[in-house]
């Protein structure tokens, strides 16, 4: 890529629809809306438990929801552009978090204790963490593809990391960074990428960011040398409020990575979160605590899947399959049985009368139509309930609630060099790919969202991956 800078570089016109304030606007009052049902649920289903106080007491307390307000938007939560899902649970749970643990010293060292209801403080500490981030998504859901959403966005360079910065952009429009145009000095690859247009060289860059009101940059240019990308950044990118910079280093860490001043030298810390012991403690305690509770809630359906494939088809009604799990070492995962007895046979004379889904099957495993699969046993997958065993080796400690999708050792090979990234941790009941499309998407793709995983583990990203199940489960997206 060269860096010749034209004279009079022509500005090409750009369509900008970006309204910034209305995302604010919706954010702000979606947060207010789920922090008033967290408030009034709270205080009624106290009262219907035999309530001693009067909800109008508590009415004297609505004007502490700007306070929540205000502490969202100091947590850089107004408006979040850029800020992924993970990142978002983190801070709006600590930030919630901090203001009731605030709000509930001040009742204590201001006010009489007993003029409020312990239960339903607690009651609506809790709802406040859940239902805001709830409103949120549903937010996002409904109106993230909207042209008013999100911030414009100009990205430098129109080469291969270029296209994969608009493909993550567009594929995510909650991050709320919509690309509207690519700059590039290679005349040879101006016209489009991924549907933006290329228009012109980077000189035009400073140009577009005050003519336009484009806030972002995204410099895509991680080939170029030092003394070009130190160009670029101090000649075009000091016009824009944001400059992101894309930096040669794919494959590393990226949730948890935070810039540090060395004496002036620039440094990336990449916490390593599998060596923190606090963090390890906090996911074995979530492991056992909501495997315990869960496990016991489920005990009458757990009977009840048992009977009806007892009713169902002839066979047992568990199945083990050997697995592989933390430092490569085997152990048995245990399902409900979900395939007729001599699933081998059936499957090998399916594909002898079918040879255009044996290539399918090869690459990906999977059918999306098995005829090995009973009829109870088609519904047990789309809800994924036939793993429900699964929580006996989560208690033994061989799985995780979350993790890697467990492999069998034909799969080995498949995973190349990122075996090692698997064997790290235990595999997991859940994961990144079951609530990344599931069946849905390529194997290939499968690997990489569990390399993606281990280098950027944390309990956060765990109870993302926990929130989104529910929600995978309920509409049996990409199962089969």
């Amino acid at each position: 890529m060269t860096l010749s800078q034209p004279t009079k570089p022509a500005i090409a016109s750009l369509k900008v629809n970006a309204h910034p304030g209305y995302m604010v606007s919706a954010l702000v009052m979606s947060d207010a809306l789920c922090l008033s049902l967290a408030g009034i649920a709270s205080v009624y289903v106290r009262l219907w438990f035999n309530g001693q106080y009067a909800p109008s007491l508590y009415w004297d307390l609505w004007p502490l929801l700007s306070l929540f307000l205000l502490g969202y938007g100091l947590a850089g939560l107004y408006p979040g552009h850029g800020i992924g899902p993970v990142e978002e649970l983190r801070r709006l749970t600590l930030t919630t978090t901090l203001l009731y643990l605030t709000l509930g010293s001040a009742i204590f060292l201001f006010r009489d204790l007993e003029l409020y209801s312990r239960a339903a403080f607690l009651m609506a500490w809790g709802l406040s963490t859940v239902l805001p981030l709830l409103g949120r998504y549903a937010l996002r859901a409904l109106v993230a593809k909207r042209s008013w959403w999100g911030y414009p966005v100009l990205v430098l360079g129109a080469g291969e990391t270029g296209a994969l910065v608009i493909r993550t952009l567009q594929r995510q429009p909650a991050l709320g960074l919509k690309p509207v145009a690519v700059l590039d000095d290679d005349i040879g690859k101006h016209g489009s990428l991924e549907g933006v247009p290329v228009i012109g060289n980077l000189a035009q860059a400073p140009i577009l960011a005050n003519r336009d009101q484009i806030p972002y940059a995204i410099m895509a240019m991680p080939g170029v040398n030092r003394d070009r990308l130190l160009y670029v950044a101090q000649r075009y990118g000091r016009a824009f409020p944001h400059l992101l910079i894309i930096p040669d280093l794919f494959g590393m860490a990226s949730l948890w990575v935070a810039a540090r001043d060395l004496g002036g030298v620039l440094g990336l810390e990449s916490q390593q979160q599998l060596l923190l012991p606090g963090p390890k403690l906090a996911k074995n305690l979530l492991d056992q605590c909501l495997t315990l509770l869960v496990g016991i809630v489920c005990l009458p359906l757990i009977a009840l899947i048992a009977l009806a494939i007892r009713l169902d088809s002839s066979g047992p009604v568990f199945y083990a399959q050997v697995r592989i799990g933390r430092r490569g070492r085997p152990f048995k995962a245990w399902k409900f049985r979900t395939m007729v007895p001599d699933a081998d046979r059936v499957l090998k004379e399916y594909l002898q009368s079918q040879p255009e889904l044996r290539s399918h099957w090869n690459q990906d495993r999977k059918l999306k139509y098995d005829p090995r699969i009973t009829r109870l046993g088609r519904w047990l997958r789309r809800t994924s309930l036939d793993e429900l065993p699964q929580l006996w080796n989560v208690l033994r400690g061989e799985m995780s609630l979350v993790g890697p999708r467990p492999i069998v050792h034909d799969e080995v090979r498949r995973y190349a060099d990122k075996f090692e990234l698997y064997t790290q941790v235990l595999p997991g009941l859940t994961g990144l790919w079951q609530v990344s499309g599931r069946n849905n998407i390529t194997y290939e793709e499968r690997v990489n969202l569990d390399a993606y995983y281990v280098r950027n583990w944390s309990v956060w990203l765990d109870l993302y991956i926990l929130i989104r199940t529910v929600w995978v489960v309920l509409v049996g997206d990409g199962a089969y």
